[in-house]
């Protein structure tokens, strides 16, 4: 018998039954889910929008392609001064991306992304700008909640998506956008 086929018959004598996961029964503080959002994604680095909706959010995205800034949106009713792309690699110069939101989590201020809305998966992390959009409705009160609510089918890909890009590993300095989006505001409608 090879050393490798002694090693793997050795662990399979030690192997530990599987054990079923344990369940968390954990209740949500539910008194002002979008206040704890907002106050979870302040502390994250973004900002919430919370008056104006779709309309506010357009009237931003006006004054920035006015600027000259390259906006694209994957949002009903806004409306971008560009298209997305055929590939990934033509979003290299985007100041900004409108992007749907499915969920937000108010517990720590992060919203899930699915690919369905994103037009490429790289869009939220390689635009300089990240506005997200969110329903009022779909805040929940922590992470449980939002496992329950979200799902992928095979070949999908979802994120969560809390603040703009940041690392803190260099010299102990804060660095914000170093590997993703410099700001995130995220619209309530």
């Amino acid at each position: 018998m090879s050393s490798k086929q002694s090693i793997l018959n050795a662990l399979k004598k030690v192997a530990v039954e599987p054990q079923a996961l344990p369940t968390f029964d954990v209740a949500p503080r539910i008194d002002d889910v979008i206040a704890q959002f907002e106050t979870n994604l302040n502390t994250v680095a973004g900002t919430l929008h919370k008056t104006g909706g779709v309309e506010a959010l357009q009237a931003h995205i006006d004054e920035l392609t006015a600027q000259g800034k390259q906006v694209i949106s994957t949002t009903d009713g806004i409306k971008g001064n560009r298209a997305v792309p055929g590939t990934a690699h033509q979003l290299r110069d985007i100041d900004y991306a409108v992007i749907p939101g499915d969920l937000a989590v108010a517990e720590n201020g992060a919203i899930w992304v699915n690919n369905k809305n994103l037009g490429h998966r790289v869009t939220p992390f390689i635009c300089e700008n990240l506005f997200l959009v969110i329903k009022a409705d779909t805040v929940v009160a922590n992470l449980h909640e939002a496992i329950n609510q979200i799902g992928l089918e095979q070949g999908e890909f979802g994120v969560f998506i809390a603040g703009p890009s940041k690392t803190a590993d260099i010299e102990q300095a804060l660095v914000v956008g170093a590997h993703g989006a410099c700001s995130l505001n995220v619209y309530l409608i």
